[in-house]
């Protein structure tokens, strides 16, 4: 594998969290398309406008920051970046890692996705790389874990 590499987390990622934004609004939606015929008038027919103005700036905030997620290994630690406006590089030094865990929802596992979860020694530290494929997820783990007791030992 080339460490200079960034690398993407899964399109699954972007979908599941699409169909998460349209499924809560659509009780918002029916009740928009509703409530105009009972009230008697087209006029209400604006509430439905706030719903599709939420729906299509999710819509397009849900891709940019899908974008932004990115993972890189390096010999001595792991990068990952991710982050629109408010941009973050987190840094984990492999010998600093305490546990690397896999987890995947029900949501996720539907989508084919896992979120690789890294705890250090300092709890601000702690990161995760979500929208992975549970084979890249648990090859990292095993990696991490190994190259993280390698360089633990030496403390």
């Amino acid at each position: 594998m080339d460490r200079e590499t960034w690398h993407a987390v899964r399109p699954g990622l972007l979908t599941m969290r699409r169909l998460v934004l349209l499924c809560s609004l659509l009780p918002p939606a029916a009740a928009a398309a509703v409530l105009p015929p009972l009230l008697g008038g087209a006029v209400w027919s604006v509430l439905l406008l706030p719903v599709l103005g939420v729906a299509g700036w999710g819509w397009w905030a849900l891709g940019r920051n899908w974008r932004s997620w990115r993972y890189r290994e390096r010999d001595d630690d792991l990068l990952i970046q991710r982050g629109v406006l408010w941009r973050q590089l987190t840094v984990v030094p492999y010998g600093r890692m305490q546990l690397v865990e896999v987890t995947s929802g029900p949501l996720e596992r539907w989508f084919g996705l896992a979120r690789l979860q890294l705890h250090t020694a300092a709890a601000a530290t702690d990161a995760a790389i979500p929208g992975l494929s549970p084979d890249e997820a648990e090859r990292l783990r095993d990696r991490l874990t190994e190259l993280g007791e390698a360089r633990s030992a030496g403390l």
